[in-house]
């Protein structure tokens, strides 16, 4: 049982680096972005194609894929995504479903239909008994890895004059453009971060849920359910979210196979109807 426990645990954290990028843009910037799942792609087959094919060790890979997720990010959202800042909430969903189809298109050009298999490490493989609980190696390498960043995100949001000047360009951006805050800016590095942190959840969960081309359409829903699950006004709804949803799958996949793979939806339901806003979201 606690095995399990550390292992729905371990998921859930992946789960909320997955999807605590589109936390940002669309809490924070109010972008609906569903091309989020396209940037952890990327991140997941620059770290694939970094550690089994130029032998880059795979933890110098990590930040070199958010790295150039983050880039990648920042090109499109300078020549595309700005211009849809301000267009309806629909404009916004059909455009970023192109993206994910053109995404999966080039992908599966490039590099082929195939998973592709990530070769970790070998003292990352394998577990480890601590009092009788089997734990994985990776999984709490994923599980430290995802607390930090947490942890690091909401205090910059929280803390810093970055993430008032944010909350600030958000609220209203031509107030915040005449005290002097530069707007473009401020989500232009938003979006970028946002990007890097989609490529390294997905170089992070390349080993655990696979990678092939059709990741972005396979994990969209999974991200907008945490999103609509712990709300967007803070770091901590998506990771409780993210805990929460992640436990539920496993241990439901685990004592009732035939339905397991639901629970995950009865879990957004059950909350969308006693918290429409989401878990951890201010109520009107």
């Amino acid at each position: 049982m606690l095995t399990l426990l550390f292992d729905g645990l371990a998921y859930g954290m992946l789960l909320f680096i997955l999807s605590c990028g589109l936390a940002v843009t669309l809490g924070l910037m109010n972008f609906i972005n569903l091309a989020h799942g396209a940037f952890a792609m990327a991140g997941g087959y620059v770290t694939v194609v970094l550690t089994n094919d130029w032998g880059v060790p795979f933890l110098l890979s990590l930040p070199i894929a958010f790295v150039a997720t983050a880039v990648l990010g920042l090109v499109l959202e300078r020549s595309l995504y700005v211009r849809m800042y301000e267009k309806g909430h629909l404009d916004q969903v059909l455009f970023s479903i192109g993206i994910v189809f053109v995404a999966v298109a080039g992908i599966d050009y490039v590099m082929g239909s195939q998973q592709q298999i990530l070769n970790l490490p070998q003292f990352m493989r394998g577990r480890i008994d601590v009092f009788g609980v089997g734990i994985g190696i990776y999984r709490a390498f994923l599980i430290a890895v995802c607390g930090l960043l947490a942890v690091t995100l909401q205090l910059i949001l929280t803390h810093t004059r970055f993430g008032s000047r944010l909350r600030a360009s958000v609220d209203d951006r031509r107030v915040a453009r005449g005290v002097g805050i530069r707007v473009n800016v401020i989500f232009a590095v938003t979006f970028a971060i946002g990007s890097g942190l989609a490529g390294l959840g997905g170089a992070l969960g390349a080993e655990i849920l696979g990678l092939d081309p059709t990741f972005p359409l396979k994990f969209m829903v999974y991200f907008l359910i945490v999103v609509s699950v712990g709300g967007t006004t803070s770091m901590l709804g998506p990771l409780c979210a993210s805990i929460l949803l992640g436990v539920a799958d496993v241990l439901a996949k685990y004592y009732v196979p035939a339905v397991g793979g639901f629970v995950i939806y009865i879990v957004l339901v059950v909350v969308l109807v006693l918290r429409p806003q989401g878990l951890f979201s201010r109520m009107n």
